[in-house]
């Protein structure tokens, strides 16, 4: 009977959820799909530290208490470290990526590199470029007030505009994709993406006085330039047409594929404007629910002829609603 039992252990033991798992998981120096994400840059180390790089941009927005002016000097060398010491760490994980990853093995990878003094070089470079990041939102702040009659103060909208904090992680994260950082960036958006409803790749590049209103639901892809004082509604995609593919049956990357928005446009709800070569010009306003696949001229306006409307009135037998 002990032994019968015993048996049934070791039968059960060669079944177990764990036997059955381990040889789905790949100990690989390179990246591949079945790798352990264990040693890869921890995705809530990285939000903690855009928390830290947001309250920074605007201190006490990320931090409970009141920063007061005269203590805003030590309030911003010690989240600077703060920030830097959470950073650091998770791009030197994320630097090796630049050889070993998917993408970069196909193209040519370049040589390895001193990852922990790469990584202090761009921790140093992204930090001297903070100034210029909050001048700019200090622009966009100015336009979301400016541009929605529902903000009666700057407060409101540093405090609570959801495509404010979605342009700021992004200005953010575009910093350290410039600086050729693989993944963290990426993180970084798409933890925004997660609390706000709006999806910005971080390579993309968007100028000053930047607003998104409302927001839910935005959609803006990598290679796309926004110019200076543009406006979008929620619902707006400015995303990509298909792509062409290598020899290997894998998408060409680095290539312009998403649209070139010039300044003081004005997108509308739940407009899509896809294509590299796509262009809406300066001063154009683009109306709701269009989709746009070629270039618009400046200071244009687009509509689309809305479907004929049918409303049964009161009394009427006959139901028929139509769009």
């Amino acid at each position: 009977m002990r032994k019968s039992t015993k048996s049934s252990r070791a039968t059960a033991a060669a079944y177990s959820p764990v036997a059955a798992l381990l040889p789905l998981y790949t100990d690989s120096a390179v990246d591949t799909p079945d790798s352990i994400v264990g040693s890869y840059p921890n995705t809530m180390q990285i939000v903690r530290a855009l928390k830290v790089f947001i309250d920074v941009m605007f201190p006490g927005k990320m931090s409970p208490g009141a920063i007061l002016h005269k203590n805003l000097k030590g309030f911003l060398e010690k989240r600077l470290r703060e920030g830097a010491k959470l950073l650091q760490p998770e791009i030197e994980r994320a630097l090796p990526f630049r050889w070993t990853g998917e993408a970069a093995r196909h193209e040519g990878a370049p040589k390895p590199q001193d990852v922990k003094k790469e990584a202090v070089r761009i921790v140093e470079s992204f930090i001297d470029r903070l100034a210029d990041v909050r001048k700019l939102l200090i622009e966009d702040v100015k336009a979301a007030y400016e541009g929605d009659p529902a903000a009666l103060t700057y407060a409101e909208v540093q405090l609570a505009y959801p495509g404010l904090l979605a342009i700021t992680a992004h200005r953010l994260a575009h910093q350290l994709y410039s600086l050729d950082v693989p993944i963290v960036p990426r993180v970084m958006n798409e933890w925004t993406h997660s609390k706000t409803g709006i999806d910005i790749h971080p390579g993309a590049r968007i100028g000053h006085g930047f607003f998104i209103d409302h927001g839910t639901g935005v959609v803006v892809g990598e290679t796309t330039i926004i110019g200076n004082n543009v406006k979008i509604y929620q619902g707006v995609t400015l995303g990509a047409r298909s792509f062409p593919l290598d020899e290997h049956g894998f998408p060409v990357k680095h290539i312009k594929r998403h649209p070139t928005v010039e300044d003081n446009v004005v997108i509308y709800a739940h407009a899509t404007i896809l294509g590299g070569s796509t262009v809406i010009g300066s001063g154009a306003i683009v109306g709701g629910n269009v989709f746009i696949m070629e270039t618009v001229p400046e200071n244009s306006v687009v509509t689309a002829i809305h479907p004929e409307l049918r409303i049964k009135r009161s009394g009427e037998t006959t139901l028929d609603w139509s769009i």
